[in-house]
């Protein structure tokens, strides 16, 4: 099982009032990794030939996040559906390694041409498997980052 990784440096403007990282911030990290995700798999590129829309997005927020500490978003494949699939995104705060948010996108293969879903096709779905996690390796994952 592969990981897709990205590192994001949490800039002074993302963070809030209460001087953390603000919750909608978490949103564009979470996008970020999807979508470079998406061009590694040769599916990104020009929005013109763009297939996916979002049908859920959501984020916990477990442990509070601050500018100046670099972020790794890893990001999984948890499910792959008919037409559809699902990321899991784990938000780790890169220096102490402990789990700041866990994120989650239901992602629909989609014809904007038609409006409408598609099946995803098999080349796509082999690429998504290389990712694949099953629950039991997620807990544990998720388990690992938790602050010693």
């Amino acid at each position: 099982m592969k990981t897709h990784t990205i590192t994001i440096n949490p800039r002074f403007c993302e963070t809030d009032a209460l001087g953390h990282l603000s919750n909608i911030s978490y949103f564009i990290y979470l996008e970020e990794a999807r979508t470079r995700l998406f061009d590694e798999l040769s599916c990104g590129g020009r929005t013109g030939d763009w297939h996916f829309i979002l049908a859920s997005a959501k984020c916990d927020f477990v442990n509070q996040g601050f500018f100046g500490r670099r972020l790794r978003v890893e990001t999984n494949v948890s499910r792959i559906g008919h037409k559809s699939f699902q990321c899991i995104h784990r938000i780790i705060e890169e220096e102490t390694g402990k789990l700041i948010a866990i994120g989650e996108a239901a992602v629909v293969y989609f014809n904007f041409h038609t409006q409408a879903s598609e099946p995803l096709p098999d080349g796509l779905r082999a690429l998504l498997a290389q990712y694949l996690v099953s629950a039991a390796e997620e807990a544990d994952s998720s388990l690992r980052c938790q602050k010693p």
